[in-house]
């Protein structure tokens, strides 16, 4: 009969080679869990890198602020001084909010991916301008259709 060696047999000091690296086991909440499954992440996936959240977040944050300036500054007072046509305003207003919709749902995903601190900070933020973005697309998909 053979004998298989354990991960701490098998390598370390005495055979020479590095340790393995495992990944550590990390518990999560109920509620985490339900919120990597609804982002489309591994429940049980080690945490990912937390710089890439950070970069997310900064970009979700710039995108939304431009498109704060471009919808509620530039739409409202430049378009009329140029007597562009209103239906430019509402389409313009839509391409934004679907780009700043997508840069809340990456950074949502990478602050879960990385279990950092302030994940449910930022959902609870991502989520209001979610859905503050979702209301203004239906007040512009009005303008368009009526």
């Amino acid at each position: 009969m053979e004998r298989v060696e354990s991960a701490s047999e098998a390598t370390g000091p005495a055979s020479g080679e590095e340790p393995i690296a495992v990944a550590p086991i990390v518990e999560r909440s109920p509620a985490d869990r339900f919120m990597r499954r609804l982002l489309g992440l591994s429940v049980d996936g080690p945490p990912t890198s937390i710089f890439a959240a950070n970069n997310a977040f900064s970009q979700s944050i710039a995108i939304s602020a431009t498109r704060c300036l471009i919808t509620y500054i530039a739409i409202p007072f430049v378009l009329p001084l140029l007597n562009l046509s209103s239906r430019i305003g509402p389409v313009v207003s839509l391409l934004l909010g679907f780009a700043s919709a997508i840069a809340i749902v990456v950074a949502t995903r990478r602050f879960f991916g990385a279990d950092h601190k302030w994940r449910w900070g930022y959902a609870t933020f991502g989520g209001v301008v979610l859905l503050w973005v979702i209301f203004q697309s239906g007040v512009d998909i009005s303008h368009l259709v009526g």
